[in-house]
């Protein structure tokens, strides 16, 4: 469980099963039973998982087996880390901001009337 993850943008269903010490067909098992857990699919049907489903499958296997939840605890679990975790996170200063656009609006207007 523990090797170390080459960094792909894309990972097989086999290369994902063997980093996470799971067969293939749990892998799929997952993909019905969890919905953050959806690979993309490419023409020929072949999983390709990326960075952040990889993360996603060793998180749910940390809890099926390392924590011993059951699915429907899973399920709740990762819901509930999912809202707890915003996506992105901005440190905006308005006033920072608003500062910062007047300083530039009068180097602006010195450049102008340097020009003129």
């Amino acid at each position: 469980m523990n090797l170390p993850r080459p960094e792909k943008i894309f990972y097989k269903i086999g290369e994902v099963a063997e980093l996470a010490g799971v067969e293939q067909h749990v892998l799929r098992y997952w993909e019905d039973e969890f919905d953050v857990l959806k690979p993309s699919k490419n023409r020929s049907g072949q999983r390709l998982y990326q960075k952040k489903d990889v993360d996603t499958v060793l998180e749910i296997r940390r809890l099926l087996y390392v924590e011993l939840f059951t699915i429907a605890g899973a399920k709740k679990k990762l819901k509930e880390t999912k809202k707890s975790h915003p996506q992105l996170e901005f440190g905006f200063d308005r006033e920072k901001f608003v500062q910062v656009m007047k300083k530039t609006k009068h180097e602006l207007k010195a450049v102008l009337k340097m020009l003129k």
